[in-house]
């Protein structure tokens, strides 16, 4: 005989297994915790914490030296020839001038950024918010070839938005745009595929 208990409804006894209340016909659910959906996500969520807990006996400057690595790594598949910024941990170089060229760096290397709109993105008030002092530093210090930057921004347009040449050209050296030279712009479209 299955075990009975009381409806929450009107209070009658029932069995555990029926699935509405013969008096009052209010169904009969088991309470969240004992469904066997909420029992295995529960299962997951703790394993997955546990798995997780791991990685709490590694220091941050072993986590912060793989993070790196594998940034540069990523970086360097994809374009082996770029430069990397010059080393910014001079003592003689302020702080903020370090963190402004760590900055520079990603912009030139990875989003392709001209050198107007690299100096643009580390002043303005939207961007990074360097002081421009930081700013000039990191520009004349990072290592970019901006005529590749160009030809990487070229593709995208080319690629992805399916621009004419001359469209690319005015983009890329549109102050509103992306702000290369001309003869970078030049480099671009002259290297592009046909």
């Amino acid at each position: 005989m299955s075990k009975m208990t009381k409806c929450k409804t009107c209070g009658a006894d029932i069995a555990k297994s029926a699935k509405a209340c013969p008096s009052c016909g209010a169904k009969n659910k088991k309470p969240i915790f004992k469904r066997g959906w909420f029992v295995f996500i529960a299962l997951v969520v703790i394993i997955v914490a546990l798995a997780s807990g791991g990685n709490k006996g590694k220091n941050a400057t072993d986590e912060s030296q793989e993070t790196t690595s594998t940034s540069t790594a990523n970086t360097n598949k994809d374009e082996p020839k770029q430069e990397k910024a010059k080393d910014t941990t001079n003592d003689n170089v302020p702080k903020e001038y370090q963190s402004a060229l760590k900055k520079a760096n990603i912009y030139a290397n990875q989003m392709n950024l001209s050198k107007k709109g690299l100096y643009e993105q580390l002043t303005s008030d939207a961007g990074e918010k360097f002081p421009e002092e930081a700013a000039h530093y990191a520009v004349d210090n990072v290592k970019a070839d901006w005529k590749k930057n160009a030809l990487a921004k070229a593709k995208i347009y080319q690629n992805k938005m399916s621009m004419s040449k001359s469209g690319i050209h005015d983009q890329l050296v549109s102050d509103a745009g992306e702000k290369f030279t001309e003869e970078e712009a030049q480099y671009a479209v002259n290297n592009l595929e046909n």
